[in-house]
């Protein structure tokens, strides 16, 4: 089943237009790859998808609501409901506790016996088990990233979107969030990753190679 669709997609800055008339569909489930060079518009797609950017012209469809179209009211229940981040700066809030930052994904925003549960395995899952009063500014950039992935797991999103996710990260933590980001999408999330990493490229079904949209 096609989940997530895009018709003819542009963005361009001023007259500068960064990528044009890309179309391109994928089914639920699948890790999607973009590649290509640096400055050929990766984040920028991703952002389109998140809700982040408003795409020149062309349409994003995720199931049956057109992205780029959506509502302001339609997009605040999206970015609750159905759409997951893990940024490049993990977007964590550093003067808080690991607790304190997955508790805002929880269901019940970490009260109660079923949410307390929820995170507790979510950070073992990543191998933080225990972490729980950690404040994140004592963190590694890698248990962050960690972190940004726990968050994902008490969420459980339909679309997760992931910038450069292993980006900064060694072998070993790298491989721990791609298993977590595979696992998402074998329990049925579309999983959109733009990287650089050679090793995230061969963990993904499809890829969408941007090096050929540039048209200045």
């Amino acid at each position: 089943m096609i989940m997530l669709a895009i018709n003819n997609l542009t963005k361009a800055f001023g007259e500068r237009i960064l990528w044009s008339g890309i179309t391109a569909s994928f089914p639920n489930g699948a890790v999607i790859g973009l590649v290509g060079p640096s400055g050929a518009g990766k984040s920028t797609l991703l952002n389109c998808m998140g809700l982040l950017e408003k795409p020149t012209s062309g349409s994003i469809r995720f199931g049956d609501v057109c992205l780029t179209a959506a509502s302001v009211r339609q997009r605040r229940a999206l970015r609750r409901e159905t759409l997951g981040y893990v940024f490049q700066n993990y977007a964590l809030v550093e003067e808080a506790t690991v607790e304190a930052n997955l508790a805002i994904a929880a269901p019940h925003h970490g009260h109660g016996r079923e949410d307390k549960k929820l995170i507790s395995s979510a950070l073992e899952a990543v191998g933080l088990e225990g972490q729980q009063r950690t404040a994140i500014s004592t963190l590694s950039g890698g248990e962050q990233q960690r972190v940004a992935v726990a968050r994902l797991l008490v969420y459980s999103p339909r679309l997760v979107l992931a910038d450069e996710p292993t980006g900064a990260l060694d072998s070993d933590n790298a491989r721990i969030v791609l298993d977590h980001l595979e696992s998402m999408a074998s329990r049925g999330a579309t999983v959109v990753i733009a990287t650089h990493d050679p090793s995230a490229r061969q963990r993904c079904d499809e890829l969408l190679d941007l090096t050929h949209k540039d048209k200045d």
